[in-house]
């Protein structure tokens, strides 16, 4: 097997010149001795991986341009640079080394330009060069920063995304006032996951390409205070060229403020390059419709559907429109899984999809004439995302113990490993075997549980153990790997980590997912006790020492659990939890989701019985040690959320430790946050358990 060149080296150092400065970045990507005589995997391990991002296949199908971030720990940073490698696998070249991080890489409609963005003028732009990468060459100059974009697959123009104000500040209001900080609203959305509402959206961008540049670019929606493609994740897969070059298939949730706050309802639009009109495909179906891909010969186009209003995490079901009988079929109607990343065959008679089942993500196939619906692979693992060129078609692929790689697929399902990215480390170290466990619930079902060993398990010892409470709360604990919530990590420090796939959890048919809804501290939370107390009867497990960790729906969790464990547990860790239902309901900013999960807001009459599971409602039955962990810019969950919790455990003089984040959201991605999170996160669980 072939390795990447850069991952043998001991140290990366890159050396160029930048705006008219000798630059040199060093980042660590090989193990030390220390290291490889422990063999096992470590915090500061995590940020020696190279992480691939961006990827596309050449329009012939022989080649991927990808993109991997390395980090430098010390420097609290990290860059992205530009790979090729042949679809069949080889050595990888590297086309950039700059001080700017190049993104959203792009062949080219004839595949003989890499389009890329970097921010090496100042602002980000589009770049093109060779596929050899050589004449790098700036293309656009717009003002602004383009975030995202593709080239027609006819080769005669490109969209691009970039903000566009569409909404009058308080200081645009208030010219004398320029030193002013405060924000005014009127509406809704003010704010949306880690970031303040700063009066401007995503928009779509249409421009001709004149003699290698890009100019004379047209806002398609030219006044539309909408985000395209849908915040948080402004995801270029929501956008899509017709073959022909002569459409332009977007998402766009058309809502504005509290109706943006209380819908999903996101639509297909259809932009008619020629006389620029604008028709939504998809009105009537009031979920969420994403992810457009033509057909090759351009007369359908699939998209992934979700059918209830509101409910985020509905079933995602593969539809297709018909141009010419304007006929719409849901390939999804007998098939109770997911359908995710569609791409089509050449020959627009099928389209290949990802779906998850028993908790892996597994690649799949529908017939358009049969309707019959065929799974191509099987495994361990998880795909991410599917593209498809000239009968080559390439996947993403994760597991528990393996991060991200790029997948040659055949059509019937044969798996070829493209890129080896970590592989210097992978040989260096020992993970923990995965064992699936299928454990009976108190409803008389069955529950998939992932059990992760410890790397050197010995079966003659006895090791503490870590229920993993999942977040979402509808997210399989498929084979995902994690750079912060690693349970081979959590392996590797000696724990046994039970991982329940417990109610309310896709890949296991509809009824178990959807049974969530309104039922917060109900049979989930017994699931959780169910596979806890099944496996803390082995031999090998300290049944004395057993902590509950989890993050976000995880994190509720962890605090209701921490007042109806009945003495299981003896160290807890919730990050950012929900804790005081009523206030969270006030504070989030989706409300359709709280308004779906827990039933409607608790001033209403009846109060929903969700409210009933609050965790601050059972705070008189802490007993146990517990630490919280949050983010100030938090906005889906509030960081307040934590403080509650904390001061209560304080207050009620429960050993406890809070761990929050001025600078972090949701998530903690800041290198040296993350490892302080990792430390903090073991002291405690150490102290307590071992």
């Amino acid at each position: 097997m072939k390795k990447l060149l850069i991952g043998l080296s001991v140290t990366i150092l890159v050396s160029f010149s930048c705006k008219k400065n000798d630059v040199q970045v060093f980042f660590e990507t090989a193990i030390t001795d220390s290291e490889k005589i422990v063999g096992k995997l470590t915090p500061e391990m995590l940020w020696k991986f190279g992480r691939i991002l961006d990827w596309d296949i050449s329009p012939d199908g022989k080649n991927i341009v990808y993109t991997v971030k390395r980090y430098n720990l010390q420097k609290n940073n990290g860059n992205t640079e530009v790979f090729i490698i042949p679809s069949q696998g080889g050595t990888p070249a590297r086309l950039t080394i700059t001080a700017e991080s190049e993104s959203c890489v792009k062949f080219s409609a004839k595949g003989d330009k890499i389009g890329y963005l970097s921010s090496l003028s100042g602002s980000s732009q589009i770049w093109e060069m060779n596929p050899d990468g050589s004449n790098k060459t700036q293309v656009t100059y717009v003002k602004g920063d383009i975030e995202g974009f593709d080239y027609s697959p006819d080769g005669s123009k490109v969209f691009f995304t970039m903000r566009v104000k569409t909404d009058s500040s308080a200081q645009d209001r208030n010219p004398d006032l320029p030193l002013s900080t405060g924000r005014v609203y009127d509406d809704m959305m003010y704010r949306h996951w880690d970031s303040w509402y700063d009066y401007s959206h995503s928009h779509i961008f249409i421009a001709p390409i004149k003699d290698g540049k890009v100019t004379d670019a047209e806002d398609i929606m030219k006044g539309e205070p909408y985000d395209a493609p849908l915040r948080p994740y402004y995801d270029l897969n929501e956008i899509s060229w017709s073959n022909d070059g002569k459409k332009l298939a977007y998402t766009c949730r058309k809502l504005k403020g509290k109706a943006e706050a209380l819908s999903t309802n996101s639509d297909i639009y259809i932009y008619d390059v020629t006389d620029k009109t604008t028709v939504n495909i998809s009105e009537g179906m009031n979920g969420y419709d994403k992810y457009p891909v033509f057909s090759p010969d351009d007369k359908m186009i699939c998209w992934t559907s979700m059918e209830t209003p509101g409910y985020e995490s509905d079933q995602t079901r593969l539809m297709v429109y018909n141009f010419e009988t304007k006929q719409l079929k849901n390939l999804s109607a007998n098939f109770e899984q997911e359908a995710i990343s569609p791409v089509w065959d050449e020959q627009s008679n099928a389209i290949y999809f990802i779906s998850g089942i028993n908790a892996t993500y597994q690649l799949y196939k529908v017939d358009l004439k049969s309707n019959s619906i065929k799974q191509l692979t099987q495994g361990g693992h998880e795909y991410i995302a599917l593209l498809r060129a000239a009968g080559t078609m390439i996947g993403t692929r994760m597991s528990f113990s393996r991060a991200t790689e790029i997948i040659n697929l055949s059509d019937e399902g044969k798996e070829q490993q493209v890129t080896f990215e970590n592989q210097n480390i992978y040989d260096n170290i020992r993970m923990g075997k995965v064992e699936e466990r299928w454990i009976a619930t108190t409803d008389g079902k069955k529950m998939l549980t992932w059990i992760v060993f410890p790397p050197d398990f010995d079966s003659t010892k006895r090791y503490p153990a870590l229920l993993y409470c999942q977040g979402g709360p509808q997210q399989a604990v498929s084979q995902f790997f994690s750079y912060r919530w690693s349970l081979q990590l959590m392996a590797a420090r000696g724990y046994i980590v039970v991982a329940p796939n417990r109610r309310g959890l896709p890949t296991f048919g509809k009824a178990w997912n959807d049974q969530i809804a309104g039922d917060y501290g109900g049979q989930n939370i017994k699931d959780y006790l169910s596979a806890i107390d099944a496996i803390k009867t082995e031999p090998f497990v300290d049944s004395e020492h057993l902590g509950a960790v989890g993050a976000s729906y995880g994190g509720f969790s962890v605090f209701y659990l921490a007042g109806h464990h009945q003495k299981r547990f003896k160290a807890f860790i919730a990050h950012c939890g929900m804790f005081n239902l009523e206030s969270q309901y006030a504070s989030t900013e989706e409300f359709f989701f709280t308004n779906h999960d827990l039933g409607g807001p608790y001033w209403q009459t009846p109060k929903p019985k969700s409210y009933s599971f609050s965790p601050h409602l059972f705070v008189q039955n802490w007993d146990t040690p517990i630490m919280i962990i949050s983010g100030e810019n938090d906005f889906r969950i509030p960081y307040t959320e934590s403080l509650q919790a904390f001061n209560a455990a304080q207050l009620r003089s429960i050993p406890s430790r809070l761990l929050i984040y001025p600078d972090e959201s949701h998530w903690v991605v800041k290198p040296q946050n993350s490892v302080l999170w990792q430390r903090e996160f073991f002291r405690w669980l150490d102290k307590w358990l071992k």
